[in-house]
């Protein structure tokens, strides 16, 4: 199943994107995404069901609506950062022994076809293509060997990253989570349509040119070890993003940089999961 979240007058409202068409779930009892992830597999029993015979169901055209992010307001969006040995590398690193992990903040983020917004403030704003993993049923201490309990789907994320405020301290979060820095989307796979994450390709092109072109096959740290790992510290709860880091083609690593400006267009292709674009502006 793909889930989205359509931007209405004055609300949201989750839908199910079937074949050509978006469902709405409001009137099926679900008021957001986080109530269907809770819900776990007595919910998706419940949406196919609906999704054949919807009474009073809404359906919507995909080209005439607005999308906001699949989860506007997630727990926690954590992201891993050097988790791809080739960008380890272009940014003059030694491939990490253990992640490096920051936070982004919900204000940051934006959906599917919502400008990003390059502000005053920022004079060297960079992008990164992410596999974003959406964690289903949540838990402490979680094992390796049960990940796949706890996986409710994938997205895409775009860790946009302003190198001037990141690269000022030690602490990376400052550079990582200004307003509109955090375009997720456009659907939520459930993970049953991905057996196995570690086999996608993953691509990002800005105004036409492949920026960046790998297979998330090349992480460090492999979606299991990283739930295992954060697991450990803090409980993981439905409906956390964990966005698992970029390969190598940012923009700060290029010669010369190629920093995002205004009327670009940012692209990101991941294989199975669908394609998330951003157009860019000033503020």
């Amino acid at each position: 199943m793909r889930f989205v979240t359509i931007q209405r007058e004055g609300y949201t409202e989750p839908a199910l994107l079937n074949d050509q068409e978006m469902i709405g779930l409001q009137r099926n009892g679900f008021p957001d995404l986080l109530s269907v992830i809770a819900g776990a597999g007595d919910a998706l029993d419940r949406i196919a069901r609906w999704a054949y015979h919807p009474p009073g169901g809404e359906r919507f055209d995909p080209a005439l609506v607005r999308l906001a992010p699949p989860i506007p307001r997630p727990p926690k969006i954590i992201c891993i950062g050097l988790n791809y040995r080739d960008h380890a590398a272009e940014s003059g690193q030694q491939a990490p022994e253990v992640p490096t992990v920051f936070a982004k903040f919900p204000t940051a983020l934006i959906g599917h076809g919502r400008p990003i917004v390059l502000p005053k403030a920022c004079t060297q704003p960079d992008y990164e293509a992410e596999l974003a993993v959406v964690i289903g049923k949540g838990g402490r201490n979680i094992t390796e060997e049960h990940w796949q309990k706890h996986v409710f789907g994938y997205t895409i994320i775009n860790d946009v990253s302003a190198r001037d405020w990141q690269n000022a301290t030690s602490q990376w979060m400052i550079g990582k989570t200004f307003d509109t820095f955090a375009p997720m989307g456009p659907a939520i796979v459930t993970a049953d349509e991905i057996p196995d994450p570690h086999n996608l390709d993953i691509t990002l092109t800005l105004s036409g040119s492949v920026m960046q072109h790998s297979n998330t096959s090349n992480m460090i740290f492999r979606v299991p070890w990283l739930i295992a790992y954060l697991s450990r510290v803090f409980t993981l709860e439905p409906g956390d993003i964990i966005a698992t880091g970029t390969p190598a083609g940012v923009g700060f690593a290029r010669k010369p940089p190629r920093w995002l400006k205004s009327g670009d267009e940012c692209r990101i292709t991941i294989q199975r999961v669908g394609e998330l674009v951003n157009p860019i502006i000033a503020e």
